[in-house]
């Protein structure tokens, strides 16, 4: 991305106050920023402000290494302002986790071949052989590590190490069914994305499916949402439902569900990709 094209993209925080999109806005302006998107969002019950902003740095009189510096130093101390800054010239490198379901994989990947994704995906990480030839017919190097309770800690060291090596920023489990250890997880704080099915009610255990169906719901869903170290528990990135009804098979249900995971977990992926989202606590604010 040239310069003529890149832009910095500022996500933050802080206790609400008068004056916040001001004084940001006139740091952007006096230092000759275009400013091309401005989003934000009040938290009546917290008193929280948060807001998303991205400028052109084509005529920004500040040099991009030190725009961060420059913030931080002239108001997130002032204002108590939690903040993290993107180039977007910067390409993120985004690894996938996945087991055996090739569902959320391929949608993944049609995405990333399309090039409607602004990231990199060097590596696939799987703990079974049986999609090895997905990383083959995308071009995409592809690892196995079979997991076991005896062997786990182990080869997620050697997992970490990998994706060390490949510089990865942030993971996305495309139906990954192992649990990440919390050791593992701390290392990626906000940066594992994980996908799965709601049911309304809940079903737990094997075949979620299966009990829907001999519950008779009427609605289905997935969630994708960021992963701590409480399991299925993290900030919910996005949601949605599709109605279903009595003349749905057990087969529907799954076909149906799984649509609804590919297409959540993908748009997850995108928002974060565009850095739309940010998290407080154990929730999230996502941009437009």
């Amino acid at each position: 991305m040239s310069n003529q094209n890149s832009t910095a993209i500022l996500l933050m925080h802080c206790p609400d106050q008068p004056g916040i999109i001001a004084m940001v806005t006139d740091f952007i302006n006096v230092n000759g920023g275009n400013i091309i998107y401005l989003d934000q969002h009040v938290d009546r019950i917290e008193n929280v402000f948060f807001m998303r902003v991205e400028w052109e740095l084509s005529s920004f009189a500040i040099p991009k290494e030190k725009i961060e510096e420059y913030f931080s130093t002239l108001y997130a101390a002032k204002y108590n302002i939690y903040f993290r800054l993107y180039l977007t010239e910067y390409v993120p490198k985004m690894a996938i986790f996945v087991s055996k379901m090739s569902h959320c994989i391929y949608d993944l990947l049609a995405r990333y071949t399309a090039g409607e994704w602004n990231v990199k995906i060097p590596v696939i990480i799987s703990n079974h052989p049986d999609l090895e030839d997905v990383g083959k017919r995308f071009g995409i190097d592809f690892h196995i590590f079979p997991v076991s309770k005896e062997n786990k800690q182990t080869q997620e060291k050697a997992e970490l190490e990998l994706l060390k090596k490949y510089k990865v920023d942030f993971i996305v489990l495309a139906r990954y069914m192992q649990v990440i250890s919390e050791d593992f997880i701390r290392q990626y704080p906000n940066k594992i994305i994980n996908i799965h099915h709601s049911f309304l009610p809940a079903f737990v255990g094997a075949k979620p499916y299966h009990a829907a169906f001999e519950r008779g719901v009427k609605l289905i869903g997935a969630t994708s949402h960021y992963v701590t170290t409480e399991l299925d528990a993290g900030p919910i990135i996005e949601q949605d439902i599709a109605y279903i009804s009595h003349k749905d098979s057990i087969e529907a249900l799954i076909h149906k569900g799984q649509d609804l995971e590919k297409i959540v977990l993908s748009h997850s992926v995108e928002k974060h990709i565009q850095r739309k989202v940010l998290t407080y606590k154990n929730k999230t604010v996502v941009f437009n």
